[in-house]
């Protein structure tokens, strides 16, 4: 059951990777179109060469991992211990926590323009994000703690999934018009702050479908092999 949880993580950090070039695209049209010229391809390679959009793919495929391990022990039909407990609750908190930094960078370009963006400036606007979203991510993880101790295994990954879903679709909603005021000022990078929020948006809301995905799996795999029961 391990492989096929290490398999749908590799699978969303693949997915990833992938949607990643087109996402920027989109986002950034016309300011960045299809690479068909060398400086474009410099563009693309310097993009995915980035140390950020590694660490960022890492952090994501690790969170799913984490994510996974009480559906691991379902399917095993292991004992609950507190360790896969623990890690799914901090990586689902992690997640939404996330959901919450992408919200206030966007409300913050949305309020502030380009002072989010000007490394000249001594304004603390842009700490104010990263705060929330750690503060976030703390009380996100005492709220699942709690869910946890009175909510069976199962049923614990299906709202919490159900939770990192919604908060998504929210997130996005205020992401994705931010993004389009920002799209019409004249400041350079076109929203790049609001991108972010739609980057963490988008990654959660895929996230969310980890744990169905990896069911999907292993009711594949007792077909194959009812014996195993």
């Amino acid at each position: 059951m391990k492989r096929w949880a290490v398999i749908v993580a590799v699978l969303y950090a693949l997915m990833l990777g992938v949607l990643a070039l087109p996402f920027v695209l989109a986002a950034f049209f016309p300011l960045m179109s299809f690479p068909n010229t060398r400086e474009d391809l410099k563009a693309v390679a310097e993009f995915y060469g980035a140390w950020q959009f590694w660490l960022w793919l890492a952090v994501m495929g690790l969170a799913q991992a984490a994510m996974l391990a009480v559906p691991v022990r379902l399917a095993s039909r292991r004992p609950m211990t507190r360790r896969p407990l623990a890690l799914t609750v901090l990586a689902s908190a992690l997640m939404m926590g996330g959901l919450v930094t992408g919200a206030i960078f966007s409300l913050c370009e949305f309020a502030f323009a380009g002072q989010v963006l000007d490394k000249s400036s001594d304004s603390l606007i842009p700490l104010l994000p990263l705060g929330m979203g750690a503060a976030g991510w703390c009380g996100w993880a005492l709220i699942f703690f709690r869910l946890s101790r009175t909510t069976e295994p199962q049923d614990f990954v299906s709202r919490l999934c159900r939770s990192l879903l919604k908060g998504s679709i929210l997130e996005l909603l205020i992401a994705v018009p931010t993004h389009i005021v920002a799209r019409c000022r004249d400041y350079c990078c076109a929203g790049a702050m609001t991108f972010i929020g739609l980057t963490l948006g988008m990654s959660v809301m895929l996230f969310s479908f980890g744990p169905g995905v990896f069911f999907l799996f292993v009711a594949r795999w007792w077909r194959l092999h009812p014996d195993a029961r």
